[in-house]
């Protein structure tokens, strides 16, 4: 398990601030954990790109499938690359950009209440030992720190948008992660 600093960045991560985040309401509980997954160009993993997306530094000319992205602000909390390498982008006590347009028990706009992780990867590549590793590790750090975080309360993005979105996708073993973090 990991330690949350006073300023909500996570001991283990590489801090890599995104400009890609707001306040979260006033009074609102993070008690939320959304598991995405993202590679740009998709399929392509150690690009570094992904951060440049999240730091608005992507240059959109490098790849085709890359035009959509031009002017998109996005970002995650944290970043766990194929290596289980963790970068944390937006501290947790601010509002990330990752869920979009989103619901989860009636409650819209995911953001203001949920943590998001990005996992390097696709839906349907196989995620790596070292990234279900770190990413135990983190969940469970998170629920000491925000215990509203219950098992029933990490969701793929899929579950929050769904027709949407469809990660982290069918590659994504949910039992062996919810049996680790339970």
């Amino acid at each position: 398990m990991y330690s949350i600093d006073q300023s909500s960045w996570l001991s283990a991560a590489r801090q890599c601030p995104s400009p890609n985040h707001n306040e979260r309401p006033p009074g609102e509980q993070i008690d939320l954990l959304v598991i995405h997954n993202i590679s740009l160009p998709a399929g392509h993993f150690g690009t570094g790109n992904v951060e440049a997306l999240f730091c608005n530094q992507l240059d959109c000319g490098l790849h085709p499938s890359f035009a959509d992205l031009r002017g998109l602000t996005v970002s995650a909390h944290l970043f766990i690359d194929r290596q289980g390498n963790i970068t944390q982008f937006v501290p947790f006590d601010k509002r990330a950009w990752h869920a979009g347009e989103s619901v989860f028990d009636g409650r819209k706009n995911c953001n203001d209440f949920s943590i998001g992780i990005e996992l390097e990867g696709t839906d349907t590549s196989p995620y790596t030992e070292a990234q279900y590793r770190e990413l135990c590790a983190v969940t469970k750090t998170l629920q000491c720190y925000y215990p509203g975080i219950s098992a029933a309360r990490i969701v793929g993005h899929s579950e929050i948008a769904p027709g949407r979105k469809t990660d982290p996708g069918p590659a994504f073993d949910w039992a062996t992660y919810k049996q680790s973090v339970a």
